[in-house]
């Protein structure tokens, strides 16, 4: 799903990468995604799908390995947002159950 032409004011790019995801083990990729989503719920746009909204922003909400696992994707590779939720989260959550499960064990007494 393309969302061409849209002009998002600066403000609001400002306010998503105040919320980046880096895809270190200790972030949370369900806390990011429901921030963004509530970031891109603000939005509406005559005729612009709010899924082609939250498809359009992103990438802004992302940074360092987070960003170059995105782009990893050929093209447009990943058409909906389900598609690139199921993806993100594949990717990511594993890590940050990883990262949950060592300090739980490591505070074990």
């Amino acid at each position: 799903m393309q969302a061409n032409n849209i002009n998002y004011p600066h403000s609001l790019i400002h306010l998503i990468q105040g919320n980046l995801f880096q895809g270190l083990p200790n972030e949370d990729p369900y806390a990011h995604l429901a921030i963004l989503i509530e970031i891109c719920n603000t939005v509406k746009i005559v005729g612009v799908p709010d899924e082609a909204i939250r498809l359009s922003l992103f990438s802004f909400s992302l940074a360092g390995e987070a960003k170059r696992w995105l782009h990893s994707f050929k093209g447009n590779s990943m058409k909906t947002w389900e598609e690139v939720v199921e993806k993100f989260l594949k990717k990511y959550f594993q890590k940050f159950k990883t990262a949950e499960e060592k300090a739980a064990i490591s505070l074990f007494h």
